[in-house]
């Protein structure tokens, strides 16, 4: 019986959704599974660029019906809802992350234009989804990275309203085949945040100059000059501040797809090292005899599982963002950060069983083992949104505040609020419900029940031994603290799920056996920082538990990852 909580392409069946989204997603997977795995390795291996698989999206609808708003929709079924594109995001990253990739900056660079007052600009945009057209997204360059405050792509204005843009953009994906790239620059005739723009370039137009693609992969990150590129008034998205907060707000819609690419790798991965580890044998027996493999294994399980748990409650509160709820805003940067670096822990795991099977050129590990490395590094690295996590943790532990219970968000509706984020500010404000209830629903778990004991034990923390000014500033030091404190957020958004969706739980008790070690390790970093007082050290040495075993709890556990053997296969 194939496992109920992993994605396979031999049962999926995404019930959940109307049916022209399961159409498009069965469909996405026959289209793969056809390919068969020789083709999928060989276009990895050789960095050959996805023109068939852009015309299968194209010939499908596919980008257009998952990427256009109901605001600007020609047809039935288009709509932007994350639900349906967090599935699709899984199931590229279970074929390859050159394909997200391509889909990813797509929905990037669609996001200063969905943002924006420019109908002529929207239309434009519908018409080249339906075109089956791929988006790019110009933020970043070579010089300063995504420091928007420093861009060097200058538009100077021509005289008849519109401008003359010429500056070099760095790390653009689809950069090459874009029939709009969204580019962010500076007028040269105003100073200040007054003087930003966002304007929409053709990749085809002739003062488009391509440079060159700055990796070695089929995804195309592109290095791109625009020499007085002519911005007419319609190619114009935003300008001022509200450039400024289109680009933050865009960020916070595609970071969000990260975390899922990244658990579409550890699944595919998954199934192909337990088969082999469990059909190894070594000293006259499989390699899952031995105990610190089934330890190995059993951890990357549960901690796969608590990714698509946290992310899939992530989901509804995206999609229930408000003005009055931006509560979003601690869980994106949580699926950017943690959800993606429990991956790189997952491949590890499983790397350290099948060792050098991991390197051969025939696997889909080998790949994934490279990939899973992108996505924590992605839109703002690990540090970046750690430090953004911190902003939230007092008001978030110590002052909740009451809101309605968010609903599991499977339904087929339109996320308006995504591009009617407003000015991005004003952090340290948003409030957060209880997180202790749903700590205490589980409270007979009794791995949930220790790890409540460290959380609660951070509360004191955060009371009485935070952080003083100057230690405020050593950010070595805060981060250690956001690892402790992203623990706490990751578990209650994983029982949260838990609960609606009744998960055994077996598997919910060994996760949080691993959650507890986590815990106990980021407080001994803590202990270890130079600046931390000696108020702290002993806190942190206090805060360290050791996890409840349960041996029968573990040999159960161990046998729903034994199944996985054989479970998938990709065709040759």
């Amino acid at each position: 019986m194939a496992d109920s909580l992993l994605f396979n392409p031999r049962t999926y069946d995404p019930a959940q959704f109307d049916p022209e989204t399961r159409r498009l997603l069965r469909a996405t997977v026959d289209w793969f599974e056809d390919r068969g795995k020789r083709r999928l390795i060989e276009d990895y291996r050789t960095r050959a660029w996805l023109a068939d698989f852009l015309a299968f999206a194209a010939k499908e609808g596919l980008f257009a019906t998952f990427l256009t708003p109901v605001s600007a929709a020609g047809q039935e079924d288009q709509r932007w809802d994350t639900a349906r594109i967090a599935a699709l995001n899984e199931i590229f990253g279970f074929y390859g992350l050159d394909y997200w990739y391509a889909w990813q900056v797509t929905i990037l660079g669609l996001g200063p234009v969905w943002q924006s007052d420019n109908a002529a600009a929207r239309i434009r945009a519908a018409e080249l989804l339906a075109q089956g057209e791929v988006f790019a997204f110009g933020l970043s360059e070579k010089t300063h990275g995504a420091d928007i405050y420093s861009t060097d792509m200058l538009l100077t204005p021509d005289g008849n309203g519109g401008f003359s843009a010429t500056g070099s953009k760095y790390y653009i994906g689809n950069g090459n085949a874009a029939g709009l790239v969204s580019v962010f620059g500076r007028r040269t005739d105003i100073e200040g945040p007054d003087g930003y723009v966002f304007f929409a370039a053709d990749s085809r137009h002739s003062a488009y100059h391509l440079v060159k693609n700055v990796v070695d992969s089929s995804k195309y990150v592109s290095e791109f000059r625009l020499e007085d590129y002519p911005v007419g008034p319609d190619d114009v998205l935003h300008t001022g501040r509200a450039a400024f907060d289109a680009a933050l707000n865009t960020v916070n819609v595609g970071k969000f797809n990260l975390c899922t690419a990244s658990i579409g790798i550890c699944e595919h991965a998954m199934y192909e090292a337990i088969t082999h580890a469990h059909n190894r044998i070594l000293y006259g027996r499989p390699v899952t005899a031995f105990p610190h493999v089934r330890r190995e294994l059993a951890d990357a399980y549960v901690r796969l599982v608590g990714m698509k748990l946290f992310s899939d409650r992530a989901v509804d509160y995206f999609r229930s963002a408000s003005p009055d709820d931006r509560r979003y805003l601690l869980f994106n940067p949580m699926t950017k950060m943690k959800v993606t670096t429990e991956g790189e822990k997952v491949i590890d795991l499983m790397w350290d069983v099948i060792a050098a099977k991991g390197f051969e050129k025939d696997t889909y590990f080998a790949q994934a083992a490279v990939e899973i490395r992108g996505l924590p590094k992605l839109e703002g690295t690990v540090h970046v949104n750690l430090a953004l996590i911190l902003k939230f943790m007092r008001n978030h532990l110590l002052n909740p505040a009451e809101f309605a219970p968010v609903p599991t968000r499977l339904d087929a509706a339109d996320d308006t609020f995504l591009f009617e984020q407003g000015p991005a500010r004003g952090l340290g404000s948003v409030r957060f419900h209880d997180w202790r209830p749903a700590y205490d629903a589980y409270a007979a778990v009794p791995n949930v029940a220790r790890f409540r004991e460290q959380a609660d034990a951070l509360c004191e923390f955060v009371a009485t031994a935070a952080p003083d000014e100057k230690q405020s500033r050593d950010l070595d030091l805060l981060l250690a603290v956001g690892q402790l404190f992203a623990l706490v957020v990751h578990g209650q958004l994983i029982l949260e799920q838990a609960r609606l969706t009744d998960l055994d739980e077996d598997v919910l008790d060994e996760l949080f056996s691993v959650l507890v070690r986590d815990f106990s390790a980021y407080a001994i970093e803590l202990h270890g920082k130079e600046s931390a007082t000696e108020a702290q050290q002993n806190w942190a040495l206090g805060a360290v538990r050791r996890p409840v075993v349960d041996e029968a709890r573990s040999g159960r556990v161990w046998e729903r990852v034994e199944a996985l053997s054989g479970a998938y296969e990709m065709a040759p």
